[in-house]
C-alpha cells in the first residue's frame, strides 16, 4: 500500500479493506482517539489503532495486527464485547441513587477527598484495552477485570450512590478485586492514562475494613465459576 506521512494502523486496515479484502471485518467510529472502538493488538500490544502511527511501531518493515486478546472472536479483527459489558453489570458498575426528582438536587464539593478519588477513575470509555492486557483475565475467565472494578471503585466513592454495601459484597467475591496480581498491565496500556490497579487496590482496602467491621460475611459474593453453579 502507498506509504504516507503520519499514517496510522487504522489507515492501513482501512486501505486493506477497501483495496484488497472487501470482506475484512473490524470496528472504528470517530477516527480521532475519542471512542476507543478501533482497539486491536498491534505487534502483541493492545492499542487504539487510530492513534498508533505506523512509523512508531513498525518492526523490520512488517506489522502484526490481531483482534483484542481475552475476548471471543466474531470475525477477523472484530471481537464480541458482550462478556466485557456483562462483567461491568456483574460488578454493579451503574449508579443507584436514593433520591427522586422531587428531592433537592444533590450538591457535591469538587475538592472533597471522595470526589477527587472518584474523578480519577471516571474517564474510562470501555475500549477494553485494559481487559485485553490483563493476564488474570486470560487465566481466570470469571475475573471481573480492571475496567469493571475501576468503575466499581469510582461508584464506591460517590457519596450519592446507595448500593455501596451490595457492590462491595460483589467485588469481595471469588471473581473480584483480590484476584488482581497488581502487574500494572492495565495502567501501562490505558490510552486515557487511568490506573485501574490503584482503583483495585482501593477496593481491597475497602473490603478488608468491611470484614474487620463485620459488614461482610466470609467469602462475599460475586460472579461464580462452573464448579460453584452445581
Amino acid at each position: 500500500m502507498p506509504q504516507q506521512s503520519s499514517q496510522t494502523i487504522l489507515d492501513v486496515v482501512t486501505w486493506i479493506q477497501r483495496h484488497l479484502d472487501a470482506g475484512l471485518s473490524y470496528r472504528f467510529a470517530c477516527r480521532v482517539g475519542m471512542c476507543g472502538s478501533c482497539a486491536m493488538m498491534v505487534n502483541g500490544i493492545p492499542r487504539w489503532t487510530c492513534r498508533t502511527h505506523v512509523n512508531k511501531v513498525m518492526r523490520d518493515n512488517s506489522l502484526t495486527i490481531e483482534p483484542l486478546r481475552n475476548l471471543p472472536l466474531i470475525k477477523d479483527l472484530a471481537c464480541d464485547m458482550s462478556e466485557f459489558f456483562e462483567k461491568w453489570t456483574d460488578s454493579k458498575g451503574y449508579f443507584q441513587g436514593s433520591t427522586t426528582r422531587h428531592d433537592p438536587v444533590s450538591t457535591l464539593s469538587p475538592n472533597s477527598p471522595q470526589r477527587r478519588v472518584a474523578d480519577a477513575a471516571t474517564e474510562c470509555i470501555n475500549c477494553a484495552i485494559c481487559y485485553a492486557s490483563c493476564d488474570v483475565v486470560n487465566w481466570n475467565r470469571d475475573y471481573l477485570g480492571p475496567a469493571a472494578l475501576n468503575r466499581a471503585w469510582s461508584l464506591q466513592n460517590d457519596e450519592r450512590d446507595s448500593a455501596s454495601a451490595e457492590r462491595l459484597s460483589v467485588v469481595a467475591g471469588d471473581a473480584g478485586c483480590h484476584q488482581c496480581h497488581s502487574q500494572q498491565g492495565c495502567a501501562t496500556y490505558c490510552p486515557n492514562e487511568l490506573n485501574p490497579t490503584a482503583s483495585i487496590a482501593g477496593l481491597k482496602r475497602m473490603v478488608a475494613k468491611a470484614y474487620v467491621r463485620g459488614e461482610l460475611g466470609a467469602g462475599g459474593k460475586g460472579r461464580q465459576g462452573p464448579e460453584s453453579d452445581a
